[in-house]
């Protein structure tokens, strides 16, 4: 039975501006860099006031655990940055500055030639920004660790900012089926088509929340979040049901080797082919990389040059993009359960280059293994089917991370240790099964895979697994260390974290902060 409910989902099209819009959508996204280093300046000032409070303390013979909790230095955020702002910023409106001002180190004198919202939501998102360095330090976000809060560089950082509206006053909607309202920007008319937007808009089951433009390459894109009433499927259809479980083994020979063919009655679809985007391009890479290394810095055909190299890495993406939403809507909606493998994608791209002591053996074949990796995107993969198959009805089953899948025979369990990389083919010993090594794999991801919760995983930001967060034995995650796909081995060693800085952050929350790694 279906359920309705409140959901979020994005629409994307891709932009076509005039040039006078396409010079407000710069402007735009350099107001919002620069909001956002100015949120991070004011936070990384506080930090550093605390800083030299608590050295100061030490200096003069206090603990160092008594200096911290003795000084309180509050790290500024959005309402408070945004006040300070407001009783700073110039004017450039007015002929005259007014009394008692400082002139022209007044900050953002052209604030009332952008949206308000650019300013703010950058604000928000200097705020993330520092909660994710405090929640990975904290040992309270899975994955890779967070770095330091970084200040964004104009040609270094992607060019984006996004609007919001008043829900019941939207200035942010569809003009037609080809066009796009954007505050203090107008109609922008689109490449694709907004009809499916606009007929939910019509029967009253979806709702602007905001908007997003950025700029991938040589196009300019708006992402449309909206807030939708959906019904989803209580349980798979028949259809689902008959066609059962589908093991799914992502690699780089095939970009998945099924279980059982993703048409029915046609076995050759049991393998789905890798395009290997990233190779076809290599050339046109090349040859416009090297173009780019003779030219000259700040210069117009250096810049002009960069523009060809992004455009071409934006054409690899979008390619890539098409082809795993098609084949993750395809698993989702033939399939009643959908097993794949927990892949710690970070660990096996993983560079070889080693340590002085020890250094790695074949580097340039181990960089070549990790871009056919990143190239097939299995981290992608998960992601899409996390959500999809909540969508259609089916379920996500996942698979240990520690199971050796491709060792295993699929059919009586015997194991093959001395199977390796090279082998493409498995020859079982215990019952003479002689089959493709993917596909063995793919049947035993299907067989051993457990169901995943029905908690919703991959629309928000709370995603319970993925393929940097999954969890990992031996309490790998607390040292910030992922472990790779290692078939019938034991986990590694965890190894204690290297710190550089004794010192810590305020935590602005008022409990005690952790150490600095």
């Amino acid at each position: 039975m279906a359920v309705q409910q409140e959901v979020l989902k994005a629409f994307r099209f891709a932009l076509d501006p005039r040039p006078a819009q396409l010079e407000v959508l710069l402007r735009h996204a350099g107001a919002a860099r620069w909001a956002f280093n100015h949120a991070l300046g004011m936070k990384v000032a506080a930090h550093k006031e605390w800083r030299c409070q608590v050295q100061a303390l030490i200096d003069q013979g206090v603990p160092e655990v008594e200096a911290r909790r003795q000084v309180k230095v509050p790290v500024p955020s959005k309402p408070r940055i945004q006040k300070h702002l407001n009783l700073i910023k110039g004017d450039s409106r007015k002929g005259c500055l007014p009394e008692g001002a400082l002139g022209p180190e007044r900050p953002c004198p052209w604030w009332h030639e952008v949206n308000t919202y650019a300013f703010q939501s950058a604000f928000i998102d200097a705020d993330r920004a520092w909660q994710n360095w405090l929640g990975s330090l904290a040992g309270k976000r899975a994955g890779r660790a967070v770095g330091y809060p970084r200040f964004k560089k104009k040609g270094r950082c992607r060019d984006a900012f996004r609007l919001h509206h008043d829900v019941k006053r939207p200035g942010i909607r569809p003009v037609g089926y080809r066009r796009l309202r954007l505050p203090m920007v107008g109609e922008v008319r689109l490449h694709d088509s907004a009809k499916r937007l606009v007929r939910l808009l019509d029967r009253g089951c979806a709702q602007v929340q905001s908007v997003t433009v950025s700029r991938g390459g040589h196009r300019w894109y708006a992402s449309v979040l909206c807030k939708v009433v959906v019904e989803l499927p209580g349980k798979p259809t028949k259809a689902q049901t008959q066609r059962g479980t589908v093991g799914v083994d992502l690699g780089v020979k095939y970009l998945a080797a099924l279980s059982q063919p993703l048409e029915a009655n046609v076995p050759e679809s049991r393998f789905v082919d890798n395009p290997r985007h990233l190779v076809r391009t290599e050339k046109q890479l090349a040859k416009a990389q090297r173009a780019l290394s003779r030219t000259q810095k700040g210069s117009a055909r250096r810049h002009k040059a960069r523009r060809q190299v992004g455009r071409l890495h934006h054409e690899v993406a979008v390619r890539r993009a098409t082809v795993l939403h098609a084949m993750t809507k395809q698993l989702a909606t033939r399939f009643a359960t959908v097993a794949v493998e927990d892949l710690h994608v970070a660990g096996m791209t993983r560079s070889a280059r080693g340590t002085l002591e020890a250094p790695g053996k074949q580097v340039r074949q181990k960089a070549g293994l990790n871009r056919a990796i990143l190239d097939a995107a299995p981290g992608e993969v998960r992601r899409q089917l996390a959500y999809k198959t909540r969508w259609y009805g089916s379920k996500l089953a996942v698979l240990d991370r520690w199971f050796p899948s491709s060792k295993t025979c699929s059919a009586c369990g015997w194991q093959n240790p001395r199977l390796t990389l090279a082998d493409r083919a498995f020859h079982c010993d215990g019952c003479g099964l002689l089959t493709d090594r993917d596909e063995n794999a793919a049947r035993n991801i299907a067989r051993h895979a457990v169901v995943a919760d029905d908690s919703p995983v991959a629309p928000g930001r709370g995603e319970t697994q993925n393929a940097r967060g999954a969890p990992d034995p031996a309490g790998l995650k607390a040292n910030h260390q992922g472990a790779s796909k290692r078939e019938g081995t034991s986990p590694p060693r965890t190894v204690p974290p290297q710190r550089s800085n004794p010192l810590t952050l305020p935590d602005p929350h008022g409990q005690q902060p952790a150490k600095h790694p």
